[in-house]
């Protein structure tokens, strides 16, 4: 049985839409609309954030408040180093998926010699960098920071030297880059990303299982097929961003794009993979309140950190 610690990230300066930072109230809400006493039952860490940078003038076009990306990287990463160092398996409830590298960078320092599989469930890529960046969210750039890519092939923006100090520290984060190689991160439900991000996920062949091979072949089928291809892997994390749910059910979040999974899809996929050992730790982001009805999209990531947290605990 394994200890669980739950690591609170109200961020969502690595976001373009407001709300993210509430997202982790809401499901606290689900939690008890549910009359689940969830959140009673685990240790948590609220981690400090630098939410106050939305109000600031934005210095970084390319790379928007990466300096308070930076601060949270630290921090973030340290609490999930610090857990894991203490035998916890942390379950990170993030705003924004701007720190998912920061929730690497931790596993990385805990488990120096671990070799990282990562399970990126979203229906975005997140590779772009400031150097391709359409939109300057570094919500979008996490995984290019996890596998050390500035992608200067496809290069469209002259980065300041301050944006690029920045960049180079999240890439660097726990003084490892790559955390992960292109070859260990598997997408799962990936179908919007430009073609800068295509040109990494061609160059590196980096596994990507769309939804209708999901659908097809079935969440059984599907996880004993990834776990197959990270079988070299010593360490697994899974990052769930509730928009790789439909956007039919998923309007809660801030980019929500058509032809995702379905709720049950998510939830099979994600507890099965919970049964395997090599999962060390998970993250659910991406959940904006201010952009659903009846609190939907809270309601389903609690499902999903209930069931898949049970798993663990059955484990």
């Amino acid at each position: 049985m394994k200890n669980i610690k739950l690591i609170e990230v109200p961020s969502e300066i690595g976001a373009g839409t407001r709300g993210a930072s509430l997202g982790i109230e809401a499901i606290k809400i689900a939690a008890l609309d549910f009359m689940s006493n969830f959140f009673i039952h685990f240790p948590s860490e609220k981690i400090s954030v630098e939410n106050k940078l939305l109000y600031e003038p934005i210095e970084s076009p390319y790379a928007k408040r990466i300096k308070g990306i930076a601060s949270l990287y630290d921090k973030v990463s340290k609490s999930v180093s610090d857990s894991m160092k203490n035998n916890f398996f942390p379950v990170v409830l993030s705003g924004d998926h701007s720190t998912a590298g920061a929730t690497i960078a931790g596993i990385k320092a805990a488990k120096p010699k671990s070799k990282l599989g990562v399970i990126w469930i979203d229906a975005h890529a997140d590779l772009h960098t400031p150097y391709t960046t359409p939109s300057g969210n570094v919500h979008g750039m996490a995984m290019a920071a996890t596998i050390n890519q500035d992608n200067e092939d496809c290069a469209v923006h002259d980065v300041v030297e301050d944006t690029a100090k920045y960049w180079n520290y999240l890439k660097n984060s726990g003084k490892v880059a790559p955390k992960a190689l292109p070859e260990d991160v598997v997408f799962i439900s990936l179908r919007d990303y430009e073609k800068e991000e295509r040109h990494l996920i061609e160059k590196y062949n980096m596994k990507v299982v769309t939804t209708k091979e999901v659908r097809n072949k079935g969440a059984e089928n599907v996880v004993r097929a990834v776990l197959r291809y990270l079988a070299d892997c010593t360490d697994i994390y899974i990052s769930f961003d509730v928009d790789s749910l439909d956007s039919s059910i998923s309007k809660g979040t801030g980019t929500p794009v058509s032809n995702g999974l379905k709720e049950r899809e998510a939830e099979d996929l994600i507890s099965k993979f919970m049964q395997n050992r090599k999962v060390c730790c998970f993250e659910i982001t991406e959940v904006n309140p201010t952009l659903d009805k009846e609190n939907l999209m809270a309601e389903i990531a609690f499902n999903i950190l209930q069931r898949s947290v049970n798993v663990l605990l059955m484990n």
